[in-house]
């Protein structure tokens, strides 16, 4: 038996204004004309400097991501969970696969037997299947769908 140890990252450096935004961003933008003004108004901050810390916390990977939440069946559109059992030895070879299908939201590996999971968002409910189908076919594997039975909402604050 061996034991793999993974490498974690060093925690980011962020300074008061970094913590201030992050933490004053996971509450969304205001619906008003100019959002990020607005919101750098409440900060202390000018706007420009609202969104060149939003950039350099993206780009050196304190936020992985940054954007308006969709909720696709509302828009008249399809929305699933789905995963994929992959050999490790074919996992880069279907990702690349998987992720050229411009319907996948997000990705993730899991530590478990369903390795690869993911997120498809179609124009319609009706191409979920299609697109699975087209996943199947190019990646070789079964997908396993497992649409929402249903909805809760859970907001979640992570503090910095």
């Amino acid at each position: 038996m061996s034991v793999v140890h993974r490498h974690r990252p060093e925690p980011a450096e962020l300074d008061d204004a970094d913590r201030r935004i992050v933490n004053r961003l996971q509450d969304g933008l205001p619906l008003v004309e100019r959002p990020y003004a607005a919101v750098a108004a409440e900060l202390d901050l000018s706007e420009g400097e609202l969104l060149y810390r939003l950039e350099r916390l993206l780009e050196d990977g304190v936020l992985s991501r940054f954007g308006p939440m969709y909720q696709a069946e509302r828009l008249g559109g399809g929305l699933t969970l789905a995963a994929l059992e992959v050999p490790e030895a074919d996992y880069e070879r279907v990702t690349a696969a998987v992720n050229a299908f411009p319907e996948v939201a997000h990705n993730y590996r899991r530590e478990h037997r369903l390795n690869m999971w993911f997120v498809l968002a179609t124009e319609t409910p009706e191409r979920i299947g299609e697109t699975i189908a087209a996943i199947e076919a190019a990646t070789g594997l079964a997908v396993f769908n497992m649409p929402k039975q249903e909805e809760f909402h859970v907001r979640l604050h992570l503090p910095v």
